[in-house]
């Protein structure tokens, strides 16, 4: 359980009580929901009502090349040419390319559509596609959520006689591909004034210029809850127009007419709740993305053209079942990956985590990296070794751009792509070890202390802030996703008087008490044995927070996020965490930084003391907690582990079934000097020779 560094916005409260009720009075809001937008930025009433309402679409003829697209496609129709929707495998491309070519049915055009095969193909348009498209007989090509940088392949398409419309909303190169038009926000000279469509987003744009629904109305009674799906899984912003859409999407997909949807839904056990934006995130989008990522996407595409009830549930069963395969594979790469830590903990002290392993499934690897992110709060790289080739997938945190970091690497690489927070490569297994020193060389050269990431939290509350009208009025904030992240608080100084565990240990339920006030908050997936804390302890904790229903009654439902110990100098222990991590791969130190790693006797006999006191122990970032009360920091103490560990006072393991740190103080140990011990002399003598 690594403890997680926490980011407080800013609200001062004597400033910003008159803006609070101003924007509550005029926004219909509770004060609460007032407070967590000026937090955010707010800065006046009319913007926060501007950001609670629903943005009109804009006429999508405004997007550059539009016109000059409709008209091409329109003649295609008129004159009985093929045309090929060419999409993607995920779940932004699958829904684009769904919404393009069923509407052109309904045209009457001849249309088929392109998946490119994740893993024989990969992303984007391919050569070896449009030869295959070629052969099927299609004149023209739109490209859906991708395109965009497909310049020789485009080229190659003119060489056979198809013409290409590109829709996409990834970021050009500074030429533009030499396609018979390019639909793309992101273009210098377009003239649309909301640039952060997903790639469904701007395929529905060109449906409703084809239409002629120049305010998207009609088309978004019709695709909306298709295009919703889309949108939050692309991870866009969900703000103006993309809020709109999400809105209005939700709404339809409550009663969805499509039955490949409304199986999906009923599969993902949603069917007797209310859809949000999160039911979408985490339980219709991984389903949709799993299929390409262990099958054929072309599954998914059936499933939300299909019309017919019972084929649409064996779709959806299928669908689900790729689901539990991917879920499968996931916790297998992950056990592989613990082990790998155990055997060399080293790996997730470096700057960036690089993990390699054989035959780890490429569709999944993804998912693993931002799962380690999370759990160690550093950028990660996984590679996958399969047949004498390597592919990876990357994640970071924010402030490290891991694809400049890639960049300085590409010498080592075949293939690469990606942005700051995610990016994927190929390269030859031999390269791997040149490819993680630049990597690591990289980061120690451009950061002295790396981006760690971080909660943010919007809003310090009181018990007696969160009754049910607070709470309900968050809503208002609603859809939730990028950008507009639901709401986060922190109340600190509360006390722990009772530790329940639920579902078999699985969650925990704490009563906690705050200044008299006595409430529950819920832990969940915590297990009761990893649970590090005890009764009688004052913590502060980070929590989101939503009203329940229980026999007519509602009350608000407190989920905790992550627990502080209430004294915990945060940044402390970050710093002495980085700066040991330093010193443990070999990175030079300066001497002040050697002194604040050189432990005292006094600093030993508190660490020793503790381990005796506390035979079970959960992690290094717990014990440093506790060992700051005894002005022990993080470098200092693992300094002091280390050795008592060689001089044989203490034993130190790991527990394999749930990755508990165990530290034990070992009876009948001889006395000896702590500090002959190699850890504290190879640590005096780097102070000596600096």
């Amino acid at each position: 359980m690594s403890v997680k560094k926490w980011s407080l916005l800013s609200y001062d409260t004597k400033l910003s009580s008159g803006l609070s009720e101003q924007i509550s009075s005029a926004a219909d809001m509770s004060k609460l929901c007032a407070e967590i937008l000026i937090a955010r930025g707010v800065n006046s009433a009319a913007q926060a009502i501007e950001m609670t309402q629903n943005s009109p679409l804009e006429d999508p003829f405004v997007i550059a090349d539009m016109y000059k697209a409709v008209q091409r496609i329109k003649q295609a129709v008129d004159e009985g040419e093929r045309i090929c929707v060419y999409g993607d495998y995920d779940c932004d491309g699958i829904t684009s390319t769904v919404v393009v070519y069923s509407y052109l049915e309904t045209m009457g055009a001849d249309v088929m559509y392109y998946l490119p095969d994740r893993h024989e193909e990969g992303y984007g348009l391919n050569n070896g596609a449009v030869d295959s498209i070629a052969e099927a007989g299609a004149t023209l090509i739109i490209t859906v959520d991708n395109g965009i940088s497909a310049h020789e392949e485009i080229e190659y398409a003119s060489q056979l006689g198809i013409e290409v419309i590109v829709t996409d909303h990834h970021q050009p190169r500074e030429t533009l591909p030499n396609a018979y038009a390019v639909i793309n926000p992101h273009r210098a000279d377009c003239q649309s004034t909301f640039k952060e469509l997903a790639g469904v987003g701007v395929a529905f744009k060109l449906v409703c210029a084809l239409e002629g629904d120049i305010t998207c109305e009609d088309m978004l009674e019709q695709y909306g809850d298709i295009v919703a799906l889309g949108t939050v899984a692309d991870v866009v912003a969900l703000t103006g127009e993309n809020r709109t859409i999400v809105t209005r999407g939700l709404e339809i997909m409550q009663n969805t007419s499509n039955a490949g949807l409304r199986a999906l839904i009923e599969v993902s056990s949603l069917s007797s709740k209310k859809l949000t934006s999160q039911s979408i995130a985490f339980g219709l989008a991984p389903r949709i993305n799993a299929v390409s990522r262990l099958g054929d996407a072309d599954e998914a595409i059936k499933l939300l053209l299909c019309e017919d009830e019972d084929y649409a549930l064996e779709l959806a069963g299928n669908i689900q079942t790729y689901n539990n395969m991917r879920k499968e594979k996931e916790q297998q790469i992950v056990a592989e990956i613990a082990k790998q830590i155990e055997e060399n903990p080293s790996l997730v002290q470096n700057r960036v985590i690089i993990l390699t392993g054989e035959n780890w499934h490429h569709g999944v690897i993804g998912i693993v990296c931002s799962k380690i992110v999370e759990r160690f709060l550093k950028p990660c790289i996984i590679i996958s070794v399969n047949d004498g080739e390597a592919r990876a997938s990357a994640r970071s945190v924010e402030g490290f751009s891991i694809i400049k970091a890639i960049e300085s690497a590409s010498s080592c690489l075949t293939k690469y792509g990606g942005h700051n927070q995610a990016a994927g490569f190929s390269l030859l297994p031999e390269k791997i070890e040149k490819f993680s020193k630049r990597i690591q060389l990289y980061a120690m050269m451009n950061f002295k202390s790396m981006p760690i990431h971080t909660v943010k939290i919007d809003r310090m509350v009181t018990p007696d802030m969160l009754t049910v009208q607070n709470v309900q009025s968050i809503d208002k904030l609603e859809p939730f996703g990028a950008q507009n992240d639901a709401p986060v608080f922190v109340m600190r100084k509360s006390v722990i008087e009772q530790i329940t565990p639920l579902s078999e240990g699985k969650h925990v339920r704490l009563t906690l008490n705050k200044n008299g006030v006595k409430f529950q908050a819920l832990y969940f997936g915590m297990a009761l044995q990893n649970f590090p804390y005890r009764t009688g302890e004052m913590i502060d904790f980070v929590f989101s927070c939503d009203v329940s229903e229980y026999m007519g009654e509602k009350k608000v439902s407190v989920k905790i996020k992550d627990i502080h110990l209430f004294d915990f100098k945060q940044n402390d222990m970050f710093l002495s965490k980085q700066l040991y991590e330093r010193y443990e791969c070999g990175e030079i130190l300066s001497s002040d930084e050697t002194a604040e790693c050189m432990p005292s006797r006094d600093n030993a006999a508190a660490v020793y003391r503790y381990i005796k006191n506390t035979p079970v122990q959960f992690d290094y970032d717990i014990m440093a907690q506790y060992l700051q009360r005894e002005k022990v920091e993080y470098a200092k103490m693992m300094v002091i582990l280390n050795a008592l560990s060689e001089s044989g006072l203490i034993e130190i393991n790991k527990n394999n079934s749930n990755g508990n740190l165990q530290i034990t103080a070992l009876k009948n140990a001889q006395k000896t000097d702590l500090f002959s011990a190699p850890s504290i002399t190879k640590l005096a003598d780097m102070g000596k020779s600096i």
